[in-house]
């Protein structure tokens, strides 16, 4: 063999190594990534050739399956009131990646989960049947919030104290996840969705902190009594009013310039919200105690899974004595999510003790066998003492039956609450939202409830927004929903 063929046949064994070499990495290393890109067609057409499985709120499914024409899709999903429980669902779409318990659950859904897996399925190859997810959710309380919330931009959740089972999570405006699902018309409805200025893909009850104004109160209250500051609800405070922020000369304003706010007790600095009063607590206390109150109560927690990720509601380090001051009343770059001040009050309400809030109970395969039992040993944290607890109740009870929440009474239940007002915007320029935290126990059937209402935005004159005036009616009818 002369010298050229001999060089050529070696340059072809070369190229042909390089090949099995390149096929042989693809195969077994490249793989699996390809497979699970998402701009693999091969995925979405595998994930729509059937059915998926089904969320599930008292005992009937929210979410379906219908069979697509003109597409290798061959399903595409089905809601069931769709707005009503599109915080809680998310959505499951041919063209986007799927959100909430859609996302968080989707293999169980599309049956690639192991879980599911039997063994005639390991051995073939063939892909499980699909899994069920069974939410805590009760429809009349998640009906009960989505109406009264009506047209206003705001949120809702209602937690149960005893057992930490979420029973609703609302935020509206809302949006029909059906209008995301079909790959030849969700990217229409996408561009609407994303451009509108009222957000409604935003998820206000679990993914939205704000300033949580004076429902704040409640922790620092809580620090007070824990730390010894004061003895009980009904000690005098040292208080003076007005209370001049340290190291400035802004007086730091109640709402009501007639209430008794000097040196009130804590009691009375709740039904009157008595800014001077926690503004000067938190600054006794200093940030710190204050910071490791909220801290128990679930604030600056990052890895809040209920079980889609809450955003972190957060109290702030590093801050003057003035600045601690406005935090004590909920401003400042204090903020919370209506499901962290539901906590607030479900602690209370649970004699101290914080039960971890979570809004799937099971979790099924195709024929209803449990694989995982949520509801089964929920982790609890004793926030703060049974003493504590006792105390915070009787004062927020005076709340509603007396002072700033009288439109939570309900006949025949024991209601303690606390609204709040929080300013919004350079120099108060926006309207401000109006919050409302409360717990409900039944007096007939021992049933009992926390809620927290906030309404971001709505049609009444700013001088008409008050927690008592929008938020406390949504929290009474979710409670009446939730006691029955």
């Amino acid at each position: 063999m002369n010298k050229t063929i001999r060089r050529a046949s070696v340059f072809t064994l070369l190229l042909v190594l390089a090949l099995l070499g390149r096929a042989t990495w693809v195969q077994f290393y490249d793989g699996k990534a390809l497979a699970d890109d998402n701009d693999n067609r091969r995925n979405a057409i595998e994930t729509y050739s059937r059915p998926l499985g089904n969320i599930i709120v008292a005992g009937d499914a929210i979410t379906g399956s219908t069979r697509t024409k003109g597409s290798d899709l061959a399903y595409k999903r089905t809601y069931k009131n769709g707005s009503l429980y599109a915080a809680v669902t998310g959505y499951a779409s041919q063209a986007y990646a799927p959100t909430q318990l859609e996302g968080i659950y989707s293999d169980l859904l599309n049956g690639t989960d192991p879980q599911l897996k039997t063994v005639m399925d390991t051995v073939t190859g063939r892909r499980a049947e699909p899994g069920n997810v069974l939410t805590t959710i009760d429809p009349a309380v998640q009906k009960a919030a989505y109406r009264a919330l009506g047209g206003n931009k705001g949120a809702a959740v209602a937690i149960d104290p005893k057992t930490g089972k979420i029973l609703a999570a609302v935020s509206t405006p809302s949006y029909d996840p059906a209008s995301l699902t079909d790959a030849n018309t969700a990217g229409k409805a996408w561009k609407s969705l994303t451009t509108d200025k009222d957000k409604p893909l935003a998820n206000r009850a679990l993914r939205q902190p704000l300033p949580p104004g004076s429902t704040f109160k409640l922790v620092v209250a809580a620090a007070a009594l824990e730390d010894g500051l004061y003895k009980n609800v009904d000690v005098p405070t040292d208080s003076p009013d007005p209370y001049t922020l340290p190291g400035t000369v802004r007086e730091l304003p109640n709402e009501s310039k007639s209430a008794p706010c000097r040196n009130a007790p804590i009691r009375e600095a709740l039904r009157y919200s008595c800014n001077n009063v926690f503004g000067h607590m938190a600054v006794q206390l200093g940030q710190d105690k204050v910071r490791a109150m909220a801290e128990k109560f679930g604030f600056n927690d990052q890895e809040r899974d209920v079980p889609v990720r809450a955003y972190a509601s957060v109290y702030p380090s590093d801050m003057d004595e003035a600045q601690t001051a406005l935090s004590g009343i909920g401003q400042f770059d204090v903020t919370a999510t209506p499901l962290q001040m539901a906590m607030v009050s479900a602690a209370i309400a649970n004699g101290g003790k914080l039960v971890s809030p979570h809004m799937v109970s099971q979790i099924t395969d195709s024929g209803g066998e449990v694989l995982k039992d949520y509801d089964d040993g929920a982790d609890s944290e004793e926030v703060v003492s049974s003493t504590t607890a006792e105390q915070l109740q009787s004062a927020m009870e005076t709340v509603v039956k007396d002072g700033t929440g009288t439109n939570a009474l309900i006949d025949g239940v024991t209601v303690g609450g606390k609204t709040g007002t929080a300013q919004h915007g350079e120099n108060n320029s926006k309207t401000p939202y109006a919050w409302f935290t409360s717990y409900g126990k039944s007096d007939g059937n021992g049933k009992e409830v926390a809620v927290a209402v906030m309404v971001e935005q709505s049609d009444a004159a700013r001088s008409e927004v008050s927690g008592n005036g929008l938020a406390a009616p949504v929290a009474k009818a979710m409670m009446q929903a939730a006691l029955k």
